[in-house]
């Protein structure tokens, strides 16, 4: 598992070249043939160990590599660092943070006014991003400049760690579904051709898994995610997205797509008959790469598989490495047994 080496990369969309490097070193020995195209997406070619009923599938399993991030807009007088952010990021998580900018990870912190200069009504909402400042302690503007200059990406300064049973640190959307991805291809041949896709800008809009896509030409996909779990005491009683430690989440319906129901029931099946741990995602809620996937050509069933992570978008995602190791026994014993009946029309 490398998912400790993929969260601490910095990788945020359009700029995920130091994590597609660590991938390409992990999967190299287990595959025949990868292939990055111009986007940057990287398809690994798995090539079939055939079996009587399943050749002539070409199964494609996505993971997107990108992270939610920021990038330098601006520079004030006094050294200060203007930026927006690159992907959906939550203004309350952000003042206070530590930031890494650039290859070379200068340090910052987003710059907080301190509580004594603050009124009532300030501390009772967030503090939009147009008013935010990194600083990464520069005198003026010409040195905040010379160490991140505009267009510079930025990323969470966090290093992921053990919680129990529990792993904490950023990026696990989708760094979780990477390492997952990167387990399966080292493992034997499946009956059928594998494409493995490690794809590029999710967070901006699903721009690298079309692509790739249509240039695989699969017969079915699973998409490989990490997502919502809101399983913490609420105060209004309502049914959770996911929960940890319940396995990993099928998806139904989500904003992006509708999953494939043969290659769902074929999922539950599966874990179902050797006893893994599994849950429904709550329907309409999120969007993957499997939005875009399954328009591809002349369409292609698709299906959401996800790892349950609290606290996505955040520095301090956390997820529960049995569910984690319950997705990838799931999704390799379910690929073994995976025939073209699901999807078929």
């Amino acid at each position: 598992m490398i998912l400790e080496k993929l969260s601490n990369a910095m990788g945020v969309s359009g700029n995920e070249d130091a994590v597609r490097e660590i991938i390409l070193e992990a999967i190299r020995p287990s595959v025949d043939d990868v292939t990055i195209d111009a986007m940057g997406n990287v398809i690994a070619h798995k090539a079939a160990r055939r079996k009587a009923g399943q050749a002539g599938l070409r199964v494609m399993l996505a993971a997107h590599m990108d992270e939610v991030g920021l990038m330098v807009t601006g520079h004030t007088a006094d050294g200060g660092i203007k930026f927006r952010y690159v992907g959906g990021m939550d203004d309350r998580v952000m003042p206070g943070l530590r930031v890494q900018l650039g290859k070379d990870r200068v340090p910052g912190v987003i710059g907080l006014k301190a509580i004594h200069h603050t009124k009532g009504g300030e501390r009772e909402k967030a503090t939009a991003v147009e008013s935010m400042v990194i600083d990464i302690g520069a005198a003026n503007k010409g040195e905040a400049e010379g160490l991140a200059p505009l267009g510079t990406y930025g990323a969470f300064l966090v290093e992921y760690r053990r919680l129990g049973n529990l792993v904490s640190g950023k990026a696990f959307d989708d760094r979780a579904g990477c390492s997952v991805l990167v387990d399966l291809l080292q493992k034997d041949a499946y009956p059928f051709d594998v494409y493995g896709v490690f794809t590029v800008q999710e967070e901006v809009g699903l721009r690298g898994a079309g692509i790739a896509a249509y240039r695989v030409n699969p017969t079915h996909a699973f998409v490989l995610e990490g997502t919502i779990a809101d399983d913490l005491p609420r105060k209004k009683d309502q049914s959770p997205t996911t929960q940890l430690g319940k396995g990993p989440a099928l998806s139904v319906l989500d904003r992006s797509v509708i999953a494939d129901r043969q290659l769902v029931e074929h999922l539950v099946a599966t874990a179902e008959a050797h006893g893994i741990p599994w849950q429904f995602k709550q329907p309409g809620i999120g969007g993957t790469d499997a939005g875009a996937i399954h328009l591809a050509r002349e369409g292609v069933p698709s299906a959401p598989v996800s790892v349950p992570c609290r606290y996505i978008h955040s520095p301090v995602a956390a997820l529960d490495l049995r569910d984690y190791r319950n997705t990838v026994k799931l999704m390799e014993l379910a690929l073994r047994d995976l025939t073209a009946q699901p999807g078929a029309r």
